[in-house]
């Protein structure tokens, strides 16, 4: 059984390729864009990228919920834009926040260079200045950001989103209040 659901997943993936020209997958040009573009786009900006794109859709989705009454879509429209407000705030925080702490702890060890500063360095590194290392460092600091925000999804994000979702509903109500 498993053994078809892949064999049907590795059919429908090449289907897709198929439609595709050749030249599209082989142009070294588009696919030194797209490699760099992984490269030097971090774990926090991806997050603000996220961010953006959710805060453009999924309010309109909500707005448009022909399931619930007018101030269901209202409160749900200021719930969503609240979650995606504290998300993508804390999370890029965090994320930008932990990349930079382990480049400050992953230098080069050295005359100079404190034991602690090295606690995230690799052994028998002696050279930082490589384009593997700083993958190492923006890796090393969204797996710690990955832990970090285990906790404060809880601690910052939950009540954040609390207090966002009751501005902006308040909002809402003046708004709605002094227009009848």
């Amino acid at each position: 059984m498993k053994a078809s659901v892949v064999n049907l997943y590795n059919r429908f993936q090449q289907g897709i390729l198929d439609r595709f020209p050749n030249s599209t997958w082989t142009n070294s040009k588009q696919i030194n864009r797209i490699k760099n573009a992984g490269e030097k786009i971090s774990s926090a900006e991806q997050r603000l990228i996220l961010g953006a794109s959710a805060l453009m859709s999924q309010p309109f989705i909500d707005a448009h919920n022909v399931n619930v009454d007018e101030k269901t879509r209202k409160v749900s429209v200021a719930r969503t834009i609240a979650k995606i407000i504290a998300g993508t705030t804390t999370g890029f925080l965090i994320r930008k926040g932990c990349i930079k702490g382990i480049q400050a702890l992953s230098k080069a060890p050295g005359k100079g260079i404190s034991r602690f500063k090295t606690i995230f360095t690799p052994k028998g590194i002696k050279n930082t200045n490589t384009e593997e290392f700083a993958q190492y460092r923006n890796a090393m600091g969204t797996i710690v950001a990955l832990v970090v925000m285990m906790f404060t999804n809880f601690a910052i994000d939950a009540p954040l989103t609390k207090f966002l979702t009751n501005l902006l509903v308040k909002k809402q109500e003046d708004k709605d209040g002094s227009t009848k």
